[in-house]
């Protein structure tokens, strides 16, 4: 499923998508099923955008060549169409199989939106496998790639990459080889993969189906260029706009001479030509704005050289990116800098301003760093100069503050239980952990009571103003043996928002 004409968004998908596929093999964690369902999500939107596109390149040849030209497109629609049906047909048996894996694993999580049985080992292999399904999935899908490429005519078969494809993949260096169906259905694949598996086989035939489309369509403007060498031409500064600013563009006719070479360069770098035609490929290699002007030379009847030049050009290379917004997670804490990425397409980020309602930020170029103060609320802006002289709101986002969550005591780097009297006996402080949380939020304790109570004794009770033993709680700990249970209780710590927090008692059993 890999290969094939692909958009970066796509190609950064299909890589991470393989990464998690990988691990399967060590570990089924929640977060690694997390990621596939993101990724499904992911490439379910990008088809349904592939898709909005099909219906908008349908529209436009309709609206202009079907109803102008008839007898000439209706021949091109048709073939198209059938394009659209192979895909159909290839999408509907995975739906169908889609529906299976999820109601035979427990159904869908009204809660989560998530499959209830994504972490199911049994049923994938049991259904693609056992029941060759993925044998006859496998040959549905190789036939609807070689039946979208015959439509083609043959001279643009070579011209076309299709990403529909089953083939066993190469495996790495000193690894099994394994069939393309065990490889995405076979054993040890959750069923929450394999529904990403076959999400990502939609998206590559919605994108072939669409490739084929426009290659089909676009037989009939090749046509016109043929008879006559002239075009219609909309040039325009940008194709992103945003609410509010204009979009401008010029409109004119051209033509060229297929049969001269004019001499033509930009930024005094000789294009090569055909056709009377240049073609120029600009860098892309780092991200920015670039500009470039062309120069066309053009031989007189009379032997001299007339020099056109065509207006400053831009554009802007960004990062590909895939943006997953936790709608439920949008949230800041106190104490601590927090982490922003802001961008905006089609908007170098150098333009971009950024400001919060209630607290600070501080960064620039697309990477700040957020800090608040009080429990509530704040708001994230984002605005851009959109032309000269205007500036105008893109957007923004709320999100809520919180403390940092309480951490938890250890004594022994334990926050309870049995261990040694020896081990018990060579600690000197009671320290405040943090688990599972990404920020670098370090905690103090500041004071805390500690009772020994050896078998059929009094507990003994000391205290300390610190997160160091005191002196009699020092002795008191060098004198237990086996079966003395320690509590540590009272226990009070500060973290980096200054607040001083009271933390849940920590019980030890001396062995």
């Amino acid at each position: 499923m890999a290969g094939g004409k692909q958009t970066p968004r796509q190609r950064m998908i299909n890589i991470l998508y393989l990464v998690l596929l990988g691990l399967i093999a060590l570990n089924v964690p929640d977060s690694l099923l997390d990621a596939f369902k993101k990724i499904g999500d992911s490439l379910a939107t990008s088809t349904s955008n592939v898709q909005s596109g099909i219906n908008n390149t349908y529209s436009a040849f309709e609206k202009t060549h079907l109803k102008d030209e008839p007898v000439k497109a209706q021949p091109l629609y048709n073939k198209s169409k059938e394009a659209s049906e192979l895909a159909s047909k290839l999408n509907t048996k995975i739906e169908e199989l889609k529906k299976t894996l999820i109601e035979k694993s427990g159904g869908m999580d009204e809660n989560t939106g998530d499959y209830r049985g994504r972490d199911n080992m049994d049923v994938t292999p049991h259904i693609m496998i056992d029941q060759k399904k993925a044998t006859e999935l496998r040959k549905d899908i190789n036939d609807t790639r070689e039946k979208l490429i015959a439509l083609l005519d043959p001279k643009d078969r070579n011209g076309i990459n299709v990403s529909l494809t089953a083939e066993d993949p190469i495996p790495a260096k000193n690894a099994e080889k394994k069939s393309w169906e065990q490889a995405y259905f076979g054993e040890g694949i959750p069923m929450g993969a394999a529904m990403t598996s076959l999400i990502k086989i939609q998206s590559d035939a919605k994108n072939a189906e669409s490739e084929v489309i426009k290659k089909i369509l676009s037989k009939f403007d090749q046509a016109v260029v043929n008879l006559d060498k002239f075009a219609a031409v909309a040039v325009a500064p940008s194709s992103y706009v945003v609410v509010g600013q204009p979009y401008t563009a010029q409109v004119f006719l051209t033509a060229s001479d297929s049969h001269s070479n004019p001499d033509i360069s930009v930024n005094g770098s000789k294009l090569p030509t055909k056709e009377g035609q240049g073609t120029y490929v600009g860098g892309s290699g780092k991200e920015g704005v670039y500009t470039w002007k062309g120069v066309i030379r053009v031989k007189q009847t009379d032997g001299t050289m007339k020099t056109y030049e065509t207006p400053p050009q831009t554009y802007q290379v960004a990062k590909p990116s895939a943006v997953v917004s936790p709608d439920k997670m949008n949230v800041l804490y106190i104490g601590v800098s927090n982490p922003l990425s802001v961008s905006a397409p089609g908007i170098a980020v150098e333009k971009l301003k950024v400001s919060m309602s209630n607290g600070s930020l501080s960064g620039s170029k697309g990477h700040y760093e957020a800090r608040v103060t009080s429990i509530g609320t704040t708001k994230v802006s984002i605005s851009a100069e959109v032309a000269p002289g205007k500036t105008q709101l893109l957007g923004s986002t709320e999100f809520r503050i919180k403390r940092i969550p309480d951490p938890k005591a250890q004594f022994a780097g334990k926050s309870g239980g049995s261990t040694s009297a020896v081990n018990l006996r060579s600690q000197d402080r009671l320290f405040a952990k943090l688990e599972n949380f990404e920020f670098d939020a370090k905690f103090t304790i500041r004071s805390f009571k500690m009772i020994v109570a050896k078998p059929h004794q009094d507990g003994v009770v000391s205290s300390s103003s610190s997160g160091e033993l005191s002196g009699t709680q020092r002795a008191a700990l060098a004198t237990i043996t086996p079966g003395t249970t320690i509590y540590f209780d009272d226990i009070t710590a500060v973290g980096p928002d200054g607040a001083q927090r009271g933390l849940d008692p920590i019980i030890f059993k001396a062995q």
